[in-house]
């Protein structure tokens, strides 16, 4: 009876030795350990069509097609080819028509035009000779709601205008006012990593969660999520679209502020990579 004892006692003491030591798999695991690299190139627009609530004023304004910033361009452009995109995809929509677009600018023209989708991305993809740009920007599912009920949207978006008192959002108009002055007395490929950084990403994606965002009780979330923020989910669903397999290394040329809430998707998703711009 004392052996039998001694024995149980011994093999209790054994699986509990193999619990303690039993590992926990990480979540990354399950998932291949090979994927799809995409690399968010996030940029101001270098035209400065006036459409983003923040402007630049004239004075900070910079002409890419002129020196210094002309020749800037270049560095930039030489240091983003050295992530070997197979895929380039810009902030456009469908109608902009930039497979046409880009044939028409494979045969010389457009090269006077500032626009980022035309000096960073159509010249990349003619420079490695891809023969296609994709246009992944997308309405938001407040445009489809507006359709269907804009009593409803016209009463949702009151005093939704990015003119408020919140503290935090005098802070951003700051900040996006100090970023502005800087880009013309810096190297353009040196602010390009500054704007892509981990941390200016985090706050640009911050921008969008003061002010107006705070309107009532739930009404400037509300807004946020069907405006904004289904805007970026519908981008990149575009993007898992045009992804075929683990080989793809996809550029994607966008307004940073799209950059920012690209990061978090990506990042977060199993099926990508995403490539730092500060790592190439």
């Amino acid at each position: 009876m004392r052996h039998f004892s001694l024995l149980l006692f011994i093999l209790l003491l054994s699986c509990a030795s193999k619990n303690e030591h039993q590992r926990i798999k990480k979540a990354s695991e399950y998932f291949p350990k090979e994927k799809a690299q995409i690399l968010v190139v996030g940029t101001f627009h270098f035209n400065y069509p006036g459409l983003d609530v923040a402007k630049t004023t004239p004075e900070n304004q910079i002409d890419v097609l002129k020196e210094p910033k002309k020749s800037e361009v270049n560095k930039l452009i030489d240091y983003i080819k050295k992530f070997k995109p197979n895929k380039i995809a810009i902030e456009a929509t469908d109608k902009w028509e930039a497979t046409d677009k880009f044939k028409k600018y494979r045969n010389g023209e457009y090269r006077d035009q500032r626009d980022e989708r035309f000096q960073i991305g159509m010249r990349i993809a003619n420079e490695i000779k891809l023969d296609t740009l994709y246009a992944i920007d997308a309405n938001s599912m407040s445009d489809d709601i507006e359709k269907l009920d804009s009593i409803y949207t016209e009463k949702l978006y009151k005093d939704f205008d990015f003119q408020n008192n919140d503290p935090y959002r005098q802070m951003t108009l700051k900040w996006y006012e100090g970023e502005s002055e800087i880009i013309p007395k810096i190297d353009l490929l040196d602010y390009f990593k500054h704007l892509n950084s981990r941390e200016s990403h985090l706050y640009g994606y911050g921008a969008y969660l003061v002010g107006d965002f705070k309107l009532d009780n739930d009404r400037g979330a509300d807004i946020l999520s069907f405006w904004w923020y289904n805007r970026n989910v519908r981008i990149f669903r575009k993007l898992q679209r045009i992804t075929k397999d683990k080989e793809d290394r996809i550029l994607v040329i966008i307004g940073n502020g799209h950059a920012a809430v690209l990061r978090h998707l990506i990042e977060s998703s199993p099926e990508y990579d995403f490539v730092e711009f500060n790592s190439l």
